[in-house]
């Protein structure tokens, strides 16, 4: 029963996946997640984008966490994610 819904959870990543990809513009792009998800993800989101532009621009953990008002262990986590050799988001954040 979880397999199957891990499959299915799956399709539905890759489907999403193809749709965000398939979006040109920046406008639709933000309608898109607008539809997608509530005002608070949509926020968590800018948040952490916010933190992970930080950390890539080397600011220290505990001043993100300071002005951010977010606890350090999500700082760490984004810290994680850009440390990582294969890291897309390390990618993206870089432009």
């Amino acid at each position: 029963m979880h397999r199957n819904r891990a499959e299915t959870n799956l399709k539905a990543l890759n489907e999403l996946s193809a749709a965000l990809a398939s979006v040109n513009e920046q406008g639709d792009m933000l309608e898109f997640l607008g539809e997608l998800h509530t005002p608070a993800e949509l926020k968590d989101m800018a948040l952490r984008w916010r933190l992970l532009k930080m950390l890539h621009q080397g600011y220290p953990q505990r001043a993100i966490a300071q002005k951010l008002k977010i606890s350090l262990c999500k700082i760490t986590r984004g810290s994680r994610l850009l440390k990582s050799r294969n890291s897309i988001t390390k990618e993206l954040i870089r432009g």
